[in-house]
């Protein structure tokens, strides 16, 4: 088991990582009956995306023996109505301007987020628009 989640009324969940007890609450949006007080979970899936994205390049980087450190990663998802579902996501990566990295290292680390396992998860249907952003 990976998490229990408990509807706690007025549209909010309450998520327990039963691993580590960790919670967190999730809200339906505004454009949805939500108060938008929390993340709501197609925002968790966007989230998700970038989330993993920069872990997986993280993960890279240090068997390369460099370090991925205060990357920031601004996160848009947009929302279509017919069918109401999430219909793109854009990443934009914000580096350090101390940041370096031969040509060949960023394009291994920007595959390699390509391929992270929530990317890979995702409906074929849905675009990922991605600005790595490298700081020159």
């Amino acid at each position: 088991m990976t998490s229990s989640v408990i509807y706690t009324g007025d549209l909010r969940t309450e998520c327990i990582h039963l691993q580590s007890g960790s919670i967190m609450e999730t809200d339906a949006p505004t454009d949805n009956q939500g108060q938008g007080l929390r993340f709501s979970p197609t925002d968790l899936l966007a989230t998700s995306l970038a989330s993993c994205m920069l872990t997986t390049m993280a993960i890279r980087a240090r068997d390369l023996e460099q370090v991925l450190q205060k990357v920031r990663v601004d996160t848009e998802k947009i929302m279509s109505w017919q069918p109401r579902r999430v219909s793109r996501i854009n990443l934009t990566f914000h580096y350090p301007d101390s940041f370096s990295l031969p040509a060949e290292r960023k394009e291994e680390l920007e595959k390699i987020a390509w391929s992270c396992p929530v990317k890979e998860s995702l409906h074929p249907s849905i675009e990922i628009h991605v600005n790595f952003n490298w700081p020159v």
